[in-house]
């Protein structure tokens, strides 16, 4: 019975650390994934900034 117990508890530590694991490497994941839809952000931001700029001195072509 204490011989079941000590494995059940060993299996329950190694199933607890391999969930760590896969924690702190989704974390690392998620963290890149926000940085990039900062920097993301940021360049949509400047891009819309530099045509807004532009758009007033374009001029509408006959097609349009």
């Amino acid at each position: 019975m204490l011989e079941e117990l000590q494995e059940r508890i060993t299996e329950l530590e190694i199933r607890f650390s391999h969930q760590t694991q896969l924690l702190d490497e989704f974390n690392e994941v998620l963290t890149d994934c926000n940085q990039r839809i900062d920097r993301l952000r940021q360049e949509n931001h400047h891009l819309r900034e530099t045509l807004s700029t532009l758009s007033p001195s374009l001029e509408e072509s006959p097609d349009e």
